[in-house]
């Protein structure tokens, strides 16, 4: 995404931030002209799962749009041209949905999450790095999943109860993977990795807002039964932390290029 050169001493995370920040405020308004915030009281996700295939592809539009509105904002080699890269979404693997009441939560994951190990601690070291490919990204995955189990259960929700503080909860669901996408698109280089760390606190932010409004908001509601509730705040709080521990490795790894 980002291709500029400021021409300045390396910029640490909390310089990229406030940068960041600055953008926020000004692709707000440009905001407005590509993703108009309802259609016809139609919240976004709600479009957007009614132009996609699947959940999924649902998830992987709302990540490209959130990328385009950002990359507008950053300047490349030909001024404010957009460089429309490949944000690397492909489906993780097939995550099937059917029977969602009874099969929402996986009864057995002790194996499956054995095995997701190992896959994370084969993957991630090449992950992180310029040869890397984001589909590799264990919590790039994992964000996409659970925004994807998200947007199933939303889909059954009455009109009445999609209320502010019900879209707030998708919206930052879906942002945590766009944030992370964001992040990774910076790349490792010591020059940029700032930029990295900075995109990917935004994910941590969103996963902690998402993390309150199921707690203080969306628990005990009428549209939420306990085992839907507890798959979402047991994969929420696995995936904060992972993000968590994501970000430490980066700073490290800005640390040590000292």
């Amino acid at each position: 995404m980002f291709n500029g050169d400021f021409n300045d001493d390396i910029w640490d995370e909390h310089q990229w931030e406030s940068h960041l920040n600055e953008i926020e405020r000004k692709s707000s308004r440009l905001r407005k002209f590509i993703i108009p915030e309802h259609s016809g009281n139609i919240p976004r996700w709600l479009k957007l799962l009614q132009e996609s295939s699947d959940e999924f592809d649902a998830v992987d539009a709302f990540i490209e749009e959130e990328l385009l509105i950002d990359e507008a904002y950053f300047p490349g080699e030909d001024d404010e041209e957009i460089d429309d890269d490949d944000d690397g979404e492909e489906e993780w693997e097939d995550f099937l949905f059917d029977d969602f009441e009874d099969d929402f939560i996986f009864e057995d994951e002790e194996d499956d999450f054995d095995a997701g190990e190992e896959w994370k601690a084969l993957s991630d070291d090449f992950a992180m790095s310029n040869m890397g490919s984001i589909d590799t990204l264990y919590i790039y995955n994992t964000s996409r999943t659970l925004a994807a189990a998200v947007l199933q259960w939303a889909e059954s929700i009455s009109p009445n109860n999609i209320t502010p503080d019900f879209n707030e909860f998708i919206g930052n669901i879906l942002k945590i993977g766009a944030k992370i996408a964001g992040g990774y698109s910076f790349g490792f280089d010591r020059d940029f990795l700032g930029g990295n760390i900075a995109y990917t606190k935004k994910a941590l932010y969103c996963s902690n807002d998402a993390l309150m409004i199921l707690q203080r908001d969306l628990k005990g509601s009428s549209y939420i039964n306990k085992k839907q509730y507890f798959y979402f705040h047991e994969h929420l709080f696995t995936l904060r932390n992972d993000i968590g521990i994501y970000i430490q490795e980066l700073r490290e790894e800005f640390q040590n290029g000292i």
